[in-house]
């Protein structure tokens, strides 16, 4: 494959093959559109299982929340929100029903925030969708190729926390 350089602004003709050829193989590309069939399969299967009101990007907030509870700040650090962001998400959370929050008992201008049975149902449900999605992409790519995949997008991403943290 031809390197990305000869796209530069320097090169007297554009080559659209190149082009096509880079776009195809576009890291944003792809990981765009393979979150895109991943949260249509998991909407798909939530809304087979009751869940009708709940937004899969909401998916994360839950993951996030500890057993013995969380702030609002300490959620909104770990989705990578704002703490005026991920409040109106913890009041859209506890209206469904998914979360509960509770007066923090060490300082009285916070809350923790705990899930509740409807949450921990919806994330077994989330679970179970996501066996059934690793078997799909399994059958598709092989077990070795997904599992490699994987590997390799855990490194990226804690090397890239750690850049970010630094």
């Amino acid at each position: 494959m031809e390197k990305c350089e000869n796209l530069s602004p320097e090169t007297a003709s554009f080559n659209y093959q190149l082009f096509y050829k880079v776009r195809e193989r576009s890291l944003g590309r792809v990981l765009s559109k393979l979150k895109k069939f991943l949260s249509r399969d998991i909407e798909e299967r939530l809304l087979a299982s009751g869940f009708t009101d709940f937004k899969v990007s909401y998916i994360v907030f839950l993951g996030n929340l500890e057993e013995n509870g969380i702030t609002n700040n300490e959620l909104a650090k770990r989705a990578g929100v704002t703490k005026q962001a991920m409040s109106k998400i913890v009041k859209l959370l506890e209206d469904g029903g998914y979360i509960y929050t509770v007066k923090d008992p060490k300082d009285s201008r916070s809350s923790q925030i705990f899930m509740n049975e409807r949450g921990k149902q919806l994330m077994k449900t989330v679970f179970n969708c996501m066996q059934k999605i690793r078997e799909k992409y399994d059958a598709i790519a092989g077990h070795e190729q997904v599992e490699q995949m994987a590997d390799t997008m855990l490194l990226l991403v804690r090397e890239l926390e750690k850049e970010e943290n630094t």
